[in-house]
C-alpha cells in the first residue's frame, strides 16, 4: 500500500511505499492487551518494602520476667507490637515481570503500526530536522500536521535541533526506533514516522 509523505510543515514530498507484512495486519485486541501488559510489568519496580524481624536493629534480650507481671509474655522488642518494631507480614521485594514469546510481541507491534494505518492516524515525514531550534515555530509546523498527541520516531538518532524544539511541546514524545513499542505507540492519537525511521522498522522484520 501506499501513503503520502508530508514535510514539517505539511507540505507533500512523494509517496512511499508501505510493507502489507508489517502494516497490513488486522488487528487483535487480545494480543495488544497482552504486549501491553507485559511491558507494564516490566516496568514496574516492585521496590516497596518494610523490614523484617531478623532486620530490626533492636535488642532481643527479654524485656521482663516470663511470669508474676500481669501482662502479655514478650520476649524482644522488635515485634510488630511496638512502636520501632518489625511490619507484620509486610511488602517484600519482588517482580511482577512475566514471560511472553518473542513471536508474540513483534506481532504486537505489528498490530500496532497497522492499527495506525488503518484508523488513519499514521503520518510519514520525509524527515525531522531543522535549522532553527525554536519550540514555537515546531508546535505551528505540528499543527499544520494535526499533531495535537503523537508519538514521533526518527531512526538511530534524533536532529539536535529537532529534539530541542520538540521536547517541551505537551503531548508529544520523542522515540528512537530502536526503541518503539506497543505502548507508547498505542497511549498516543497519532503515530509518526521519519522515512528512516519507516526504512529501520522494516528491516527488522524482514
Amino acid at each position: 500500500m501506499k501513503v503520502k509523505v508530508f514535510t514539517l510543515d505539511a507540505g507533500a514530498a512523494g509517496e512511499v511505499e508501505l510493507s502489507d507484512d508489517v502494516f497490513g495486519v488486522k488487528p487483535r485486541a487480545d494480543i495488544l492487551a497482552r504486549v501491553v501488559q507485559w511491558q507494564q510489568n516490566r516496568r514496574h519496580k516492585g521496590q516497596h518494602r518494610t523490614l523484617t524481624r531478623r532486620e530490626i536493629d533492636r535488642t532481643t534480650k527479654k524485656m521482663y520476667k516470663q511470669k508474676g507481671t500481669g501482662q502479655a509474655r514478650h520476649g524482644a522488642a522488635s515485634v510488630s507490637q511496638f512502636r520501632g518494631g518489625a511490619k507484620a507480614m509486610g511488602p517484600v521485594l519482588r517482580s511482577r515481570e512475566t514471560d511472553l514469546p518473542k513471536k508474540v510481541r513483534a506481532l504486537g507491534l505489528k498490530m500496532a503500526l497497522s492499527s495506525k494505518q488503518q484508523s488513519g492516524d499514521l503520518i510519514v515525514l520525509d524527515g525531522a530536522k531543522v535549522t532553527e531550534a525554536k519550540t514555537k515555530k515546531m508546535a505551528l509546523s505540528f499543527g499544520k500536521l494535526g499533531l495535537k498527541s503523537a508519538v514521533i520516531v526518527d531512526g538511530p538518532e534524533f536532529d539536535t535541533g529537532f529534539q530541542r524544539a520538540a521536547r517541551n511541546i505537551p503531548h508529544i514524545d520523542l522515540l528512537q526506533v530502536q526503541g518503539i513499542n506497543v505502548l507508547d505507540v498505542l497511549r498516543r492519537q497519532k503515530l509518526v514516522l521519519t522515512k528512516a525511521a519507516l526504512t529501520a522498522i522494516e528491516e527488522r522484520f524482514k
